[in-house]
């Protein structure tokens, strides 16, 4: 969604949820001051949307009595020809747009009944008014994607748009590695595994004498920092969205009232209970416990991997070799070890990239290794949250430069590539402002527009 879209997005959700200041709304007297098509823009729409930027930090290029209402109208452009085009967007887009939306809006607040409250709204009312929104927000992506089309670059293109370049105007490139990796999970003792299914049947028993609420339960004692604060409770999620042990037993749930067995996935073991399903989508919550690795396996697989990784240095086997036959990690094992950019689709990490993305204690290993060299062994936290011990090979440090078509096509594709697009869609707005109907208030014309063609002479 690009910035256009997000802004008119944010806008219908902060008026429709009452975001902004009532303040505002009591002493503004409202107003039609811009009419487009025959779509109005209000004065409390534009009061709305400004407050809500002081809110979040936003700073305007300009008058935002001028940027605001001119992004709103640009958006109505969009989604009359949408209209005209029948570009639609799916009811199970836009119910998985409102429940992400919903999601968020309870984790900025606390919890479901502290949003209602927050609101004077049940959630029911507030996902109704949500829709609306989320809606024309994907249409408007949409349309903007059929107007772009499929946008193909030649290198000779890629390369003639970065020679024209002044110096100071090519992109800087910050430094970038690539990674291997051996990962060992140490081995949980059988009888932490029963303590924490015996504490899970536990919850059962206490939620079903009714001597507490799953919500409850889920607040003190989940480990999935995701819904724990909401009660281990999700919106309505698809059975694609899920992994294939989780889904095969909430979507197997049938009665709101009763809690599933103890089940385990690769993140621990869980128990879930059926809040209400929606065709092919559900809603659930869930807890979710981990077992405790004892500290002496945690051990026994550094030195494990230590006396690896010495073998790797003198030549005994190769890290490639290693990582095929040891390592535990099922994303990168059949690739020698060699971590990938989900981002970028490729194997290069810029250094917050490769902390955010994969872990802050490989980041830190990385950061001062050299190329071809093995780590000493470490532990960190596995995608799935689970403590694992590991060591990494840097296999390639591409140090910060300024980008070049031989090292950072790719990237420099990218930039043409979004450069065209903003340029197709900038001449079709200009083309559909000469042939839609434009009203501007007297005293809410003298701005410096991004698109003059507002104001028809």
């Amino acid at each position: 969604m690009n910035r256009l879209t997000l802004t008119c997005f944010c806008v219908c959700i902060c008026l429709m949820l009452g975001i902004g200041s009532v303040h505002a709304q009591e002493n503004v007297i409202d107003e039609v001051v811009w009419v487009v098509g025959d779509e109005a823009i209000l004065k409390s729409d534009v009061e709305n949307e400004r407050l809500n930027a002081q809110y979040e930090g936003r700073h305007f290029d300009g008058d935002p009595y001028c940027v605001i209402p001119e992004e709103l109208a640009v958006q109505k452009l969009f989604l009359h020809q949408a209209e005209i085009d029948s570009v639609t967007v799916t009811d199970q887009e836009v119910l998985q747009g409102v429940e992400a939306q919903m999601s968020w809006l309870i984790d900025q607040i606390g919890s479901k009944e502290k949003m209602e409250e927050y609101y004077n709204k049940t959630s029911t009312q507030i996902r109704e008014m949500l829709r609306e929104n989320i809606r024309n927000g994907k249409t408007v992506q949409q349309m903007q994607q059929k107007i772009v089309g499929d946008i193909k670059l030649t290198p000779a293109e890629v390369r003639n748009y970065f020679s024209r370049l002044p110096q100071d105007s090519i992109p800087f490139v910050p430094t970038q590695v690539e990674v291997q990796i051996i990962t060992r999970e140490p081995k949980i003792k059988e009888e932490e595994i029963e303590r924490v299914k015996k504490e899970l049947r536990d919850f059962t028993e206490r939620i079903n004498k009714g001597e507490t609420t799953f919500s409850t339960l889920a607040r003190l004692y989940s480990e999935d920092p995701g819904s724990a604060r909401r009660g281990g409770e999700y919106g309505f999620t698809g059975r694609g969205e899920l992994t294939p042990e989780f889904a095969n037993v909430v979507f197997n749930l049938t009665d709101p009232k009763k809690i599933s067995k103890v089940f385990e996935t690769e993140y621990g073991f869980h128990i879930a209970q059926l809040i209400e399903k929606r065709g092919d989508r559900i809603s659930y919550r869930h807890i979710l416990m981990k077992p405790r690795v004892d500290e002496k396996d945690i051990e026994r697989e550094l030195n494990r991997l230590d006396t690896l990784a010495n073998d790797i240095r003198k030549g005994k086997v190769t890290f490639d070799e290693a990582a095929t036959w040891v390592s535990q990690d099922k994303d990168t094992r059949n690739n020698h070890g060699l971590l990938a950019n989900p981002q970028t689709s490729t194997s290069r990490f810029e250094m917050q990239q490769l902390a955010g993305l994969i872990s802050q204690e490989v980041a830190k290993t990385v950061e001062n290794m050299q190329i071809g060299e093995v780590s000493q062994p470490f532990t960190m936290i596995n995608g799935n949250g689970k403590e694992v011990c590991a060591i990494v090979k840097l296999k390639n440090r591409i140090d910060g430069h300024k980008a070049t078509i031989s090292e950072d096509y790719q990237r420099l594709k990218e930039i043409v590539t979004a450069k065209r697009s903003e340029e197709k869609l900038q001449e079709w707005i200009v083309e559909k402002q000469r042939a839609t109907y434009v009203r501007i208030s007297p005293e809410w014309r003298k701005c410096d527009f991004k698109y003059p063609g507002w104001i028809k002479q």
